[in-house]
This record gives structure tokens, C-alpha cells and sequence, in this order.
């Protein structure tokens, strides 16, 4: 049996509304193994996103906790939450969210720079190489289409050798064509790296392609 590299335990996350206390993730458990592929699916509004967070720890629970790596994320302060980010986790956005004032060969290397990993520099550039993007490295996030800004996303998310892969919606914002060229490279990155993927969507197709698929609807998970 494959060890569990990310589990959570009754997550709860509450809002203050205009309304009064709204609460987006309702009571969410969850053990996600080594390697293993997961869809979390959904309607708009169901707390997918809000979840991806908290397991991330992009966002803290309001009851309840993650264990990612073994590490207890609401025991650890910002600082220690982007530790554990740095050394264990990878992302992938809807909106790319690439730093527009470096080139793809920089937001590539950024994760290994933030670790002092060495040879930054050269292995960022085999990743764009991987993704056909060589080319481009010197380019800016403006000058790149969508399709190449995640692509260099996808190069920047799996640079570092994550254990966990997030992605968040990762054709959302392109063509269909575009995004399931997308598709294919980050399930065939997640095959050769051997990454835990959790992936949130509402394409019943793109969640097909995981090996399992939980549903959320209203902040509960059914």
C-alpha cells in the first residue's frame, strides 16, 4: 500500500458575509497516497478552489488540519507553510499567474532559486528544452501566447521534483486544442516524475484522466 502523502481531516473553512458567517468548505476528509491521481469536481461555487488552497496551505482551515508530507501546516507559522510549499509542492493556475517582469528561463528557475538549488539557471532551461520552449526563454510573459505561458507554467510547477502537483482549472483560460495539448504534457510530466496530482476541474473529460474523482457540491464533499 502506497504511504499517504497528503490527508485532511475534517477541514472547515468559515467566512464572515454580509449575511452573517458563510462557510465554504464544510467537514472535508481526504487521504491522497504517493503518486496517486485525483480529480476534485464540482459546480461553480462548491469550494473546490477554497479547498485546493487549504490543502496547499495557501489558506488555513477553520477547524480541522493537513498533514502534507508529514507536516502539520496549521502548526506551522506563514514562513513554515512556505517551506514545506518550496520543498514539496508544485502549482499549476487557471491564470498562469507567471512573474511578468522575468522572462520564462527566470519564472522557470525561480523555485530552485528560492531553495538555492544550484545549476538554477541550466536546469530551467532543460525543462523549456521539455517543453518545446527553448526558443522562448528569453521572452517575457507578454510576448508568449496563453498555450506557452502554461506551458512555462508546467515547466516551472515540475521543475523542482515536486511530491504534490496542485492544479487549479489548468485549461480554463485556453482553447480547446491549446488545452488539451496542455493535458497531455502535464499527465505525461506527472507519469515521468511519478508526482502526486490533485487537480480541480469541471471538465467531466480532463477529470476522467485521474484515477480517482471526489465531487463537491455546497462546500461538503459527497
Amino acid at each position: 500500500m502506497r504511504e499517504c502523502v497528503l490527508k485532511a481531516e475534517h477541514l472547515t473553512k468559515t467566512v464572515d458575509g454580509p449575511a452573517g458567517p458563510l462557510t465554504i468548505v464544510h467537514e472535508v476528509s481526504l487521504e491522497v497516497a504517493a503518486g496517486e491521481t485525483l480529480a476534485v469536481t464540482g459546480p461553480s461555487g462548491a469550494g473546490k478552489s477554497t479547498l485546493l488552497a487549504l490543502l496547499a496551505g495557501l489558506d488555513l482551515p477553520s477547524s480541522g488540519r493537513v498533514l502534507l508530507a508529514g507536516e502539520d501546516l496549521s502548526a506551522l507559522d506563514e514562513d513554515g507553510r512556505a517551506r514545506v510549499r518550496a520543498r514539496h509542492v508544485g502549482f499549476v493556475f487557471q491564470a498562469f499567474h507567471l512573474v511578468p517582469a522575468l522572462t520564462a528561463l527566470e519564472n522557470v528557475a525561480l523555485p530552485l532559486e528560492l531553495t538555492r538549488q544550484r545549476g538554477a539557471r541550466a536546469t530551467a532551461l532543460a525543462a523549456l528544452e521539455h517543453m518545446g520552449l527553448a526558443p522562448r526563454a528569453a521572452h517575457y510573459p507578454r510576448q508568449l501566447s496563453g498555450g506557452e505561458q502554461q506551458r512555462v507554467a508546467l515547466a516551472r510547477a515540475f521543475v523542482a521534483r515536486p511530491e504534490v502537483l496542485f492544479a487549479d482549472e489548468p485549461t480554463g483560460n485556453l482553447d480547446s486544442l491549446t488545452g488539451a495539448n496542455i493535458i497531455e504534457r502535464l499527465f505525461g510530466l506527472n507519469r515521468e516524475a511519478g508526482t502526486t496530482l490533485v487537480l480541480v476541474t469541471h471538465d467531466p473529460q480532463l477529470a476522467a484522466r485521474c484515477a480517482r474523482t471526489v465531487c463537491m457540491d455546497a462546500g461538503r464533499m459527497l
